[in-house]
């Protein structure tokens, strides 16, 4: 069965695939942000953000968050808000819950890391359904 556009599967289903198309393996937990997170070497970014962008075409910097819509600037400051070198990405909002991606380099010029979360009126069935989703382990 096809998932209804604008619905919680639609989004999942759309999340699953970026699971797919992903540039390496491996997601873990991230408990401090409720989100899935996997770290890649610098080489990778380009093959990196053409996968995220498919799937969360809207990025946001530390120059455009000011102009973004109310969700993507909320799930901003929820998080610590976007750095100068940091990216977030947002899909459009499906139903009651938006996801999202924080574009966060290390620091030492080696690594990235992705974290996948969402947004909106989360519960605890989401965000198990997201570490289902990308085979997160806490």
């Amino acid at each position: 069965m096809e998932a209804r556009p604008g619905s919680s599967a639609a989004l999942f289903a759309s999340l699953g695939q970026l699971r797919k198309s992903w540039i390496k393996g491996g997601w873990s937990w991230d408990s401090r942000y409720s989100c899935v997170a996997s770290s890649f070497n610098v080489e990778m970014e380009a093959e990196a953000r053409a996968v995220v962008i498919a799937y969360l075409p809207h990025e946001w910097t530390s120059k455009s968050i000011a102009g973004a819509p109310a969700q993507a600037r909320e799930i901003a400051e929820t998080t610590g808000g976007v750095r100068p070198d940091q990216r977030l990405y947002t899909m459009d909002q499906l139903g009651r819950l938006v996801a999202y991606g924080l574009w966060w380099p290390w620091g030492d010029e080696i690594t990235i890391s992705l974290r996948i979360g969402l947004g909106g009126y989360v519960g605890e069935p989401d965000l198990a359904r997201l570490k289902e989703t990308f085979g997160a382990l806490d």
